[in-house]
């Protein structure tokens, strides 16, 4: 054997590469109990915490509220409690996360 691998060498300190879908893991999970907004295809608004959601997208809201739309640009109308609530991925036409919730969740910059 001419030559010899050194496989006990010095230990080095790479930091292994991070994949995309582990960061949007972590960006997700950063989400967590946070207040969300999510407008619906029928015009609905659901606003609660953010407490799950799985691979279709479905997302599941705690404490949630109900908005319908409203024909009239003035009237907000009352909101109408849900509690739990389950929102099919398909539905969801938007998502914003209020600012104040995001203040102390790190790699997210609320919009000023």
């Amino acid at each position: 054997m001419d030559a010899m691998i050194e496989e006990n060498g010095p230990p080095t300190h790479e930091q292994p590469e991070v994949s995309p879908s582990f960061q949007a893991r972590r960006k997700l999970e950063g989400l967590l109990n946070k207040n969300m907004k999510i407008r619906m295809t029928d015009g609905r608004t659901l606003v609660g915490l953010f407490l799950c959601t799985d691979r279709d997208c479905n997302v599941i809201l705690g404490s949630a509220q109900e908005f319908l739309k409203s024909t009239d640009m003035f009237s907000q109308g009352e909101p109408r409690v849900l509690g739990l609530a389950m929102i099919p991925g398909h539905h969801v036409v938007s998502i914003e996360v209020e600012a104040d919730s995001l203040e102390d969740t790190p790699g997210f910059r609320p919009r000023r």
